[in-house]
């Protein structure tokens, strides 16, 4: 009788191991399999990235067409959420959403909050100045003294704060932004590249598109850690969309260039 106990013993507890090792392989690529969705937060109001229609209301843009045939690529629909940028990464980290595409920077303190895909577009940090400013910066340091805007949380508001001696001004908007340079609050703008001449084409004030600065930018698509079957999953995705000419298709439409390459190549 007590050879049977001990048997039984044994097999219940590893019953309970498996169940353990099942509830520790669980992964983020799991819960959107059996959602059959791809929760995407975007911030909605960043063209020609992520932004509203005019006509339709429907979010439109590179982001969104990128994550509507990423989510093809995994079998699955995707759910876009409009989130304020100064919360999207927090966002994340409470799971209001799977991942992030809204073009957010890779930097080395994101990183470590978040796992990240595969780099999916490269730019620069590119200034805008006012059509009659004749001046020319060709770096940070030549920033110094004077009032900059940035979009709220952006990796560039970091990166002119840690050169010191400019007056950074965030915004929460890039129109508003390109406003007060054309009205001269502020001496120039800092935005992505792939960006600035959309914003300035739509804008319709007099601005021109100035020096492209500081380091080549990554751009990937941000979740929570340890998830390494979603992110095998992911670059997959990214890889064969670049392999098999998609994503350079809607690159061009948004673009006119495959943001994928590298600038200069």
């Amino acid at each position: 009788m007590m050879r049977v106990k001990k048997i039984i013993t044994v097999c219940l507890l590893g019953l309970l191991a498996s169940a353990g090792t099942i509830a520790l392989a669980q992964d983020l690529l799991d819960n959107v399999k059996a959602r059959g969705a791809l929760r995407v937060a975007v911030e909605g109001t960043y063209p020609p990235f992520n932004f509203k229609d005019k006509k339709t209301g429907e979010l439109t843009g590179f982001d969104i067409e990128f994550a509507r045939a990423l989510a093809d690529k995994l079998g699955v629909k995707v759910e876009f959420v409009a989130t304020e940028w100064v919360g999207i990464l927090a966002g994340l980290q409470v799971g209001k959403y799977d991942a992030i595409i809204s073009e957010v920077t890779m930097t080395p303190k994101r990183e470590a909050e978040f796992d990240f895909s595969r780099p999916y577009t490269y730019s620069t940090a590119q200034l805008i100045l006012r059509k009659d400013d004749k001046a020319e910066y060709r770096d940070f340091g030549s920033l110094k003294g004077k009032s900059v805007g940035v979009g709220q949380g952006s990796s560039y508001a970091e990166t002119l704060n840690a050169v010191g001696g400019i007056n950074v001004k965030t915004y929460v908007s890039a129109p508003l932004n390109l406003q007060d340079l054309a009205n001269g609050r502020i001496d120039a703008a800092l935005n992505d590249r792939l960006l600035v001449p959309y914003m300035i084409q739509e804008a319709k004030l007099p601005l021109r598109v100035a020096a492209a600065i500081g380091d080549i930018q990554k751009q990937g698509i941000p979740f929570k850690k340890n998830n390494p079957r979603f992110k095998a999953a992911i670059d997959t995705a990214i890889a064969d969309m670049i392999r098999d000419g998609s994503y350079a298709r809607i690159s061009q439409k948004w673009f006119g260039l495959d943001a994928s390459r590298l600038p200069g190549q």
